[in-house]
C-alpha cells in the first residue's frame, strides 16, 4: 500500500492530544478523598524507568525529563515497537 504525500500532508494539520505519564497507582477511595496539600503518593514507577509518551491514549515512546531554563522538557529516548538502542538498560 502505497501513501500519497499529498494526502499525507493534510493529516499533519490534524490535532491530537499528547501526555506523558509519570507513573500510576491503585488507591480507594476514601484515601483519595483524603489528599491535600503535602500529601504524598508514590506511584509504581521507579526513579530510573523511562516516562511513557502517549498520544491520544496510544503509547508511542518513552522518554526522560530534561529541565529547559525554568521549564520542564521531554527527551524522546526509544519509540514504542522499536528495540532499546544498544548500551540502554532493559
Amino acid at each position: 500500500m502505497t501513501i500519497h504525500t499529498r494526502g499525507f500532508d493534510l493529516l499533519r494539520e490534524v490535532d491530537v492530544r499528547l501526555s506523558v505519564e509519570l507513573g500510576r497507582t491503585d488507591m480507594k477511595l476514601k484515601d483519595v478523598l483524603a489528599l491535600g496539600e503535602e500529601s504524598v503518593v508514590m506511584l509504581e514507577r521507579l526513579t530510573d524507568e523511562l516516562l511513557d509518551v502517549h498520544v491520544n491514549g496510544k503509547l508511542i515512546a518513552r522518554g526522560e525529563i530534561v529541565a529547559q531554563g525554568n521549564r520542564f522538557g521531554l527527551k524522546i529516548v526509544e519509540m514504542a515497537g522499536q528495540p532499546a538502542a544498544e548500551g540502554d538498560a532493559a
